[in-house]
């Protein structure tokens, strides 16, 4: 997100929310216990799309970068 122009301090706020989740778990209206997940996101988690297309565009200016410079041609048989 930095080398795609984002302030440091918005890219911060992101690895915050992403990084900083714990989870409750709650049997029969009580709470038993929290844990703190060991990788990124979660499925339906509302950033994980966003952040899915921050990293795409990434990729694709990666790709279109190094086709440019001659480092990667594409397959057009597909």
């Amino acid at each position: 997100m930095l080398k795609m122009g984002f302030n440091r301090r918005w890219v911060q706020l992101i690895m915050a929310c992403v990084s900083s989740v714990k989870y409750n778990v709650r049997f029969d209206s009580m709470e038993i216990g929290v844990f703190t997940p060991t990788r990124g996101l979660r499925q339906g988690d509302p950033l994980s799309l966003y952040l899915f297309l921050f990293v795409a565009e990434g990729l694709s200016s990666l790709l279109k970068g190094a086709k440019t410079k001659g480092r990667y041609r594409g397959n057009s048989g597909l």
